[in-house]
């Protein structure tokens, strides 16, 4: 496999390096949370953040959205939405005697999905071809998304009346999930502190643009994965399907985005080849969501990140 030049790899790494830590100005205490959101996105996938109210979800999804110079759309979902106000709607104008097009939100480069689970199965499912493929079908019409498309999900796992749980579909379109936490003290504190006067959004500039993450995107492709980490990962994946405590194990996609999300990971350390150690930490981020204990098991009050640790740990590393 052909390997990017040294100098575009690093130039790409102090790029993603210099996102974090514009998102981290607003986003404070949280870096290594910043950090995973960066690495969905160079990875080229979508994020799902999920904790309870007031932790600064929508906040993480503004802080990266403003950090890029690129069209930004928020939808808040909710029960009354309908697909077409998410993809849009032909109308037809008396006057020319012809139908036109007109594009929905989902149209940009960045998009926050606020509360997701509040959408109706229907609204939510007209994310699925935009997700997967970048493009959305309207009357039969294709129509292509800009580039990069990247999604931003939220959803709030506490408060369920009036919530549709993701159908599994869903869950596995988006790349990694991701849970805040409470802050430290001392984080919470300068929080105090920087909020008292002005919005920690007031603060943050841009700093790359389209093109540039682009770049960076195409740069993580090309970081070395050798033949025996490729198979590492597939026994990650194969454990996840032979376990006994799962009912469903991790599809073909997860196997994709788990060397992509390892690739970034290297990337990020400054590296153009992929270590087991990367592998791992994608796994740990990857995984989870992806898939479903099996109901009447000993493993069931586990967490899947649980899980996914023994898997980890039972699965030989490639010397």
């Amino acid at each position: 496999m052909p390997t990017a030049p040294a100098s575009n790899l690093t130039a790409s790494a102090t790029q993603a390096k210099a996102l974090i830590a514009n998102i981290s100005r607003a986003f404070i205490g949280k870096e290594d949370i910043a950090t995973q959101a960066v690495l969905a996105l160079i990875s080229g996938g979508h994020l799902l953040l999920e904790d309870v109210p007031g932790l600064g979800k929508t906040l993480l999804a503004k802080a990266l959205a403003k950090s890029i110079h690129a069209d930004f759309k928020r939808i808040q979902f909710t029960a009354d939405l309908l697909p077409s106000d998410i993809t849009g709607v032909n109308t037809f104008s008396p006057e020319k005697r012809e139908f036109h097009f007109h594009r929905g939100p989902i149209f940009a480069n960045v998009l926050l999905a606020d509360e997701i689970n509040r959408a109706t199965p229907r609204t939510q499912s007209s994310l699925l071809e935009a997700m997967e493929e970048e493009r959305v079908t309207v009357d039969g019409v294709i129509h292509s998304l800009p580039e990069p498309f990247f999604v931003i999900a939220t959803q709030n796992p506490v408060e369920l009346e009036g919530t549709y749980p993701l159908p599994f579909a869903q869950m596995d379109r988006f790349m990694a999930r991701l849970s805040i936490g409470y802050m430290d003290k001392k984080s919470e504190v300068l929080m105090l502190q920087d909020q008292r006067q002005i919005h920690p959004l007031d603060q943050i500039q841009p700093v790359l643009d389209c093109e540039a993450l682009k770049k960076i995107q195409a740069a993580v492709r090309e970081v070395t994965i050798e033949e025996s980490l490729q198979g590492y990962i597939i026994d990650i994946i194969t454990a996840t399907r032979q376990d006994e405590s799962l009912e469903y194990g991790a599809s073909p996609r997860g196997s994709l985005d788990t060397q992509t999300f390892s690739q970034a990971a290297a990337l990020l350390s400054g590296r153009d080849y992929v270590l087991p150690d990367d592998i791992k930490l994608a796994a740990r981020r990857v995984l989870p969501h992806r898939l479903i204990v099996r109901k009447g098991t000993r493993n069931m009050a586990a967490s899947l990140r649980t899980v996914i640790d023994h898997i980890i740990d039972a699965v030989p590393v490639p010397v």
